[in-house]
């Protein structure tokens, strides 16, 4: 703004000038005290303001001017001019008060409703049970002393975090008028020689309305031990609402303040707008940093990481804003403490993601689950490093490094092998997760050998590797990382755990279908042995409702991978039933009790294998059709 002209008219003489400040002395008459001169009409404003002019131009000259009698003259025009300046002080003062209020919440906001970020707003509150798939029941695992749960500030198509095209939007705080008498009062204090107390006015009074719109956004003043000493979640609805107000802050709130210090005191001095800008948001602005700089070095754990990444995104975001609206030389430690603040936020990602890494591997717990179903870790962990994937713009700049793994570990049993040769061309970030689902698997492996029962430990793997493959499936973004190549390798691993149960489960029951043992040697009449035909079918039934009474309260959760399990089961079980009935029924149908011996009918079987996997007890008996 161009500088009000001192002289708004022609010069005034020196009496006159005196009279018009004696008239407005607050301290002489009741009158002038209740009056403000910025109230009254244009002329009268303009007059006291060519007084002024006046008498900071006869203070000049006698300041200059040798000879006698120049002192009683100079102590004169020196008290009008301490007069002239306490009241311009109050009315500077006065015009700021009737123009300060606290910003309303709505004005505060920095998003139009086409904004990337209103996606993200609205899944704010969005909590991720990492345990929680599907219709499953919820299972809690402690991987740390804190409940393991990570919330995702996103769920849309984009991968994007909090990056947006929106910027600084400045609010007019004081109305133009009002601006230009501010700066006609704080150009006449300052050449006077009082721009101490015009700077500490208008610092006291804006400092008091920056604060009031501060507290309006609902931030608490926390010293950074207050935030240390708060409980996870209490800080994740807190890091929320610090990423609303620090946007709001940045953007409008300081943005706003800083043009209005510009607009009053911008060629006055020499950077004058800078010091009652600083003197007006500073405490709020290291308040607010604080808040984020007590994160960046809070004790690390899994569940941290995606609200530390939401933070991390957010102050990215900001950066650049922050650089416009703190770019003068007495805010740099703004600056500085912001970039600090946003490489410990990175930093702090990196040490969570190899802590949860060695919490994967070195997880302990040795009770196996019910039904060998799906383990509460590869829930965790694959609905974690789902989250990850969304994050993965944020994460491919911060991870940079390939998982500490390899030849340092060689000959360690405690620890898979993984061949990074294999994996040529991916970024550290997907040789990261690829390392989480290696370290996942081995966990699981040993934990497989905790079931007494080798068809049970091998439908475990089974339905954990299933559920690693389907959760990869499900997600482009982490689909894309892992790659095809190593999600077929999984995929063989599947079919490899459901051989093996098989082979464990229905090898010795098919062995009782076969046929040798049950021909008699040198006999010319039908060759078999009623006797050992009787004990085959009785071993077969024996084994047969051990596995049927057994596997019913198995579980295979995922419907489609049930379903086939059944149906291969089936697809050897009942033709060699079949085969074996039809080529030996009448040998035992021609004896005594048939019925002790073929219990069942192909029927019966086929419906008994509808009640493997199901996770519940069955009858018994198995249900036999009249024959």
């Amino acid at each position: 703004m161009d500088s009000p002209e001192k002289s708004l008219h022609s010069p005034m003489p020196l009496d006159a000038a005196e009279q018009i400040i004696l008239r407005w002395d607050s301290t002489a008459s009741e009158d002038s005290r209740d009056k403000m001169i910025f109230d009254s009409d244009r002329d009268e404003i303009d007059r006291y303001l060519r007084a002024v002019d006046e008498l900071h131009r006869s203070m000049s000259s006698l300041t200059l001017s040798e000879g006698s009698g120049g002192g009683e003259q100079e102590d004169k025009v020196s008290s009008a001019v301490q007069i002239a300046m306490a009241r311009l002080e109050d009315e500077f003062r006065s015009i700021l008060l009737s123009h300060t209020s606290p910003l309303e919440a709505d004005s505060l906001t920095t998003e139009s409703s086409s904004s990337v970020h209103s996606s993200i707003s609205s899944a704010d509150d969005a909590e991720v049970d990492l345990y929680v798939d599907d219709d499953s029941t919820p299972k809690a695992l402690d991987l740390s002393s804190d409940e393991v749960k990570a919330e995702s500030s996103r769920k849309s198509n984009s991968s994007i975090s909090y990056r947006s095209t929106s910027s600084i939007r400045e609010i007019d705080l004081v109305p133009s008028e009002a601006i230009y008498n501010l700066r006609c009062i704080a150009e006449r204090m300052i050449s006077c020689g009082y721009m101490r107390e015009c700077v500490q006015v208008y610092g006291s009074v804006r400092k008091s309305a920056v604060d009031a719109s501060f507290r309006r956004l609902g931030f608490e003043k926390l010293s950074i031990g207050d935030i240390q000493r708060l409980e996870w979640e209490a800080l994740e609805a807190k890091i929320r609402r610090w990423i609303r107000a620090a946007k709001a802050c940045i953007r409008v709130l300081f943005a706003s303040e800083k043009k209005l210090c510009e607009e009053i005191f911008y060629g006055i001095g020499t950077k004058i707008e800078d010091a009652c800008f600083m003197e007006t948001v500073k405490g709020p602005a290291i308040q607010l940093f604080n808040f984020a700089e007590a994160i960046s070095i809070s004790r690390r754990s899994p569940e941290k990481l995606f609200k530390i990444l939401d933070l991390h995104d957010a102050l990215m975001d900001l950066i650049p804003d922050i650089d416009v609206v703190f770019q003068c030389k007495s805010a740099e430690t703004i600056r500085v403490q912001a970039a600090e603040i946003l490489s410990r936020l990175g930093e702090a990602a990196r040490g969570i993601l190899s802590e949860f890494e060695n919490a994967v591997l070195r997880e302990p717990s040795q009770v196996p689950v019910p039904g060998g179903t799906i383990h509460p870790l590869t829930r965790y962990v694959m609905n974690y490093i789902s989250l990850i994937s969304d994050y993965k713009q944020t994460l491919s700049e911060l991870i940079v490094s390939k998982p500490s793994t390899g030849s340092r570990y060689s000959g360690d049993p405690t620890i898979p092998d993984m061949e990074f040769a294999e994996f040529e061309g991916k970024s550290p970030l997907a040789l990261h997760l690829i390392w989480i689902i290696v370290i996942l698997q081995f966990n699981l492996e040993g934990k497989s050998k905790h079931y007494r029962d080798d068809s049970l430990a091998h439908l475990f793997m089974m339905n954990n590797v299933h559920y690693i493959v389907q959760k990869v499936k499900g997600s482009p973004e982490l689909r894309e990382m892992i790659g095809d190549d190593y999600l077929r390798k999984m995929t063989g691993k599947l079919r490899q755990a459901a051989t093996s149960y098989q082979r464990a489960t229905w090898v010795r029951v098919l062995y009782c279908l076969r046929d040798e043992g049950l021909h008699v040697s040198g006999g010319f009449s039908s060759g078999v042995s009623r006797n050992a035909l009787r004990e085959r079918f009785k071993a077969f039934n024996a084994m047969f409702e051990e596995v049927h009474r057994t596997q019913a309260t198995w579980l295979v959760p995922d419907a489609q991978l049930r379903e086939e399990l059944r149906i291969s089961i089936s697809e050897k079980l009942i033709p060699a039933y079949r085969s074996f009935l039809g080529r030996f029924r009448s040998h035992i149908e021609s004896g005594r009790h048939p019925e002790n011996y073929i219990k069942y009918t192909v029927e019966d079987l086929e419906t008994a294998v509808l009640d493997f996997f199901e996770g519940y007890p069955v009858s018994q008996h198995l249900r036999r059709r009249s024959q």
